[in-house]
């Protein structure tokens, strides 16, 4: 039989999810293909992957064109209060910003981002797409949206020369932060500014599959792979400092304390915050009920908006 198709997240945040399958005893098993955030939910859209892991909106968003989804059980990329890989320069404090470019391999962020501007800081921006390219990005605008390890490798370098703002945000310099040609920049951490909103995590991408392929053999092992990533990060993180040029005591904070790759039931609670929000900006259409498959020590869930029930089936 052909292997099933898994579309992949090319970000350190996603290393540990895929470690049994790349390094460990789920070697070979399945087809594994790597990609920007965008481009895994439209592999998984298009059929041309079985799973992908996927920006949390695109759930919702897949599912809106009638193709039938599950989330795998227990797996997540989430955070709690600061998660340092999703960043938001800005040249000016962000309730004065006017144009905002977003990274265009971003989907769930673009959405925090445009739920906080409204909600949080009470503006009504320009966005718009742009190539993750942070000096050429504020060089048009008055702030970026910034996300994976590049947001990282800024965060690192920022960490060292931050003050604090006067917004709850952080202030630096482009020059501290890598960013050349600028002054004084206003960092505000995405999902810091989403906990001080709502106060829930942020689920910022979950594993999803098409219903056809959907097994407890399926969901164990994805979990399985998982829970090698979390007993190697160490030699992870040792990999990735060299990659990126990063220390390796950054990289193991930035995986053990700011990313949380469980769907437990506060995560499941950030994430229902968040569909309902963006569902309230008519970021998505009508909120379509959610799947979560069968796992090895779990039953299957079905959450319907419409009657706000949770209920489990065999």
């Amino acid at each position: 039989m052909a292997k099933l198709r898994i579309s992949i997240v090319q970000y350190l945040n996603t290393a540990p999810l895929v470690r049994g399958f790349t390094h460990g005893p789920l070697r070979g098993k399945y087809d594994l293909s790597f990609t920007v955030p965008s481009q895994c939910a439209e592999a998984l859209r298009t059929g041309a992957a079985d799973v992908a892991i996927i920006p949390a909106i695109e759930y919702q968003r897949i599912a809106s064109q009638g193709i039938g989804l599950t989330m795998l059980p227990g797996l997540a990329i989430a955070s709690q209060e600061r998660v340092r890989s999703l960043l938001l320069l800005s040249k000016v404090p962000i309730r004065q910003a006017r144009r905002i470019a977003l990274d265009r391999s971003s989907r769930s962020t673009q959405a925090l981002v445009k739920i906080l501007a409204a909600r949080r800081w009470q503006i009504a921006p320009e966005f718009f797409e742009a190539d993750p390219d942070p000096g050429a990005m504020l060089a048009d605008s008055d702030a970026a949206l910034v996300i994976g390890d590049t947001a990282l490798r800024i965060a690192v370098a920022a960490e060292t020369h931050l003050s604090p703002g006067p917004d709850r945000e952080w202030l630096s310099t482009g020059a501290a932060a890598g960013v050349h040609g600028l002054g004084v920049l206003h960092i505000y951490d995405v999902v810091k500014e989403w906990w001080h909103l709502t106060e829930r995590p942020a689920v910022l991408a979950v594993w999803a599959a098409r219903n056809e392929v959907i097994s407890v053999e399926l969901a164990a092992d994805f979990l399985a792979s998982r829970d090698f990533g979390l007993a190697h990060l160490r030699e992870i993180c040792a990999q990735a400092a060299q990659e990126l040029h990063l220390p390796e005591s950054e990289l193991r904070l930035y995986l053990e304390k700011n990313i949380d790759y469980t769907l437990d039931d506060e995560n499941f609670q950030g994430l229902l915050r968040f569909f309902q929000e963006s569902q309230a900006l008519k970021l998505i259409g009508p909120l379509n009920p959610i799947a979560i498959a069968a796992g090895p020590a779990s039953v299957a869930r079905f959450i319907d908006f419409a009657s706000a029930r949770s209920r489990a089936s065999s």
